[in-house]
């Protein structure tokens, strides 16, 4: 099955909004296996519209649509795909008290111009909408193309998508299909390096997607039962990670932290923050996942020197000798960190994320992280170079998630690559790299 994809809205082709409809659509037909032939953004011009429509439908099966329902007068995608497929519309009475019940709950009553978002399908039929006042709508022809209409929202679109539209298309690809969703830490092209072969299997399918610093690895299965997709994708899963070893993180997780939070609970530890450069991204990041407070108790933003020595004990002698921006320092903010709040494992970060600041043998983008391990009293030191991407907020995006990386590792009792091995006692020369 082909299919396109058309997003009605003058404010999409103003830039007014970001369409990430398009991109949501895009990977949920993929999934089903549907190939997408032609994503379409236009406005509200049914003339326009009209003539696209039946371009579309003349070459592919399956037109989706985001956007057009609403109550205006130039919200006129239904009236006019209808047309497209030789179908009318119809007032829908229990769509109209729907919407009636709708507004009623929040002390409104709807205007005239909400009773066309109650026309429906005659031919056709409509989609429910439990999330807002526009029901959808689904129009077929005599050749079997078909064309969903969804709202433009994201939240009902998404829904309407879930609930309505994608069970539909299951039926119609006569198979159940089951994804999951591996996390691995590191660049698009190093990944799909070592793990081409897997890319090139037809069942299941895999995709990777490039996100800051890390990848999305989706694997889809197509079988004729939920168990024998589910089995297929966990056994593609474990391709992967035994390629991709530890950088291979998590599975059908939203983002690193909640590894990490589940890690510190599922091991009974806590964890501390210590932040310059980043400002308080780490801490930010883990407070985001619900349940944290129960691993995480302290977060230190230190970005002033008095502030790393009235707070964590940094030695005002330290930051004399070896700058700010070092290996000594990021040590020290990381033990102290822990010392002050009683915390197993902490860390602590320093380094200039630019755009000015730079100094001699350390450019913009230089970051010491290091981690603190009490329970052994083992520390972790590394010097990151992120100054190539020359911009402030990636440079402080990336240092977070190789911090949040590093509390996984040593809740985990995993290596951390590429760092230096202190404890308490070392010279603070012998961490100065």
């Amino acid at each position: 099955m082909t299919a396109e994809i058309i997003c009605v809205g003058t404010e999409l082709l103003l830039g007014n909004i970001l369409n990430t409809n398009a991109q949501f659509l895009s990977r949920e037909l993929a999934e089903l296996g549907i190939s997408v032939m032609h994503q379409h953004v236009i406005g509200d011009n049914p003339a326009r519209l009209k003539e696209l429509v039946l371009q579309a439908k003349s070459r592919s099966d399956l037109l989706v649509f985001s956007g057009g329902l609403g109550p205006t007068e130039d919200d006129l995608t239904k009236e006019t795909v209808a047309e497209a497929f030789g179908d009318t519309l119809a007032f829908d009475e229990g769509e109209w008290q729907k919407i009636i019940d709708f507004f009623a709950r929040t002390n409104r009553r709807p205007t005239p111009n909400n009773r066309k978002q109650a026309m429906c399908p005659t031919v056709g039929h409509k989609l429910i909408n439990d999330h807002g006042t526009a029901p959808g709508a689904w129009f077929e022809d005599a050749d079997g193309h078909c064309a969903a209409l969804m709202p433009g929202v994201p939240r009902e679109m998404k829904a309407m998508w879930a609930e309505q539209v994608r069970p539909i298309l299951l039926k119609r690809q006569n198979c159940t299909i089951h994804s999951r969703t591996l996390r691995v830490l590191g660049g698009e092209s190093a990944i799909a390096s070592k793990v081409a072969p897997l890319f090139e299997a037809a069942n299941p399918t895999a995709a990777i997607y490039c996100k800051t610093g890390e990848c999305e690895i989706r694997v889809t299965a197509r079988e004729a039962t939920e168990q024998a997709a589910e089995a297929a994708c966990n056994a593609r899963i474990a391709e992967f990670k035994e390629i991709l070893g530890a950088a291979a993180y998590d599975v059908d997780v939203p983002a690193l932290e909640y590894t990490v939070v589940r890690a510190l609970r599922e091991h009974g530890l806590h964890a501390a923050a210590a932040e310059s450069c980043t400002g308080g991204m780490i801490a930010e990041r883990l407070t985001n996942v619900p349940g944290s407070s129960e691993v995480f108790g302290y977060g230190f933003v230190t970005y002033a020197e008095a502030a790393k020595q009235k707070l964590l004990g940094v030695d005002a002698a330290v930051i004399e000798k070896y700058n700010v921006v070092s290996g000594p320092v990021a040590a020290a903010m990381a033990f102290g960190a822990a010392r002050e709040s009683g915390a197993e494992l902490a860390v602590g970060i320093t380094g200039l994320a630019g755009p000015g600041g730079a100094l001699p043998g350390k450019p913009v983008g230089t970051v010491y992280l290091a981690g603190a391990d009490t329970r052994t009293d083992t520390g972790y030191l590394m010097r990151l170079t992120l100054g190539g991407y020359q911009d402030r907020q990636i440079i402080r995006t990336r240092a977070a998630l190789y911090a949040l990386d590093m509390l996984r590792r040593m809740a985990l009792g995993l290596d951390v690559p590429d760092s230096v091995r202190f404890t308490p006692e070392t010279a603070d020369r012998k961490l100065d790299i």
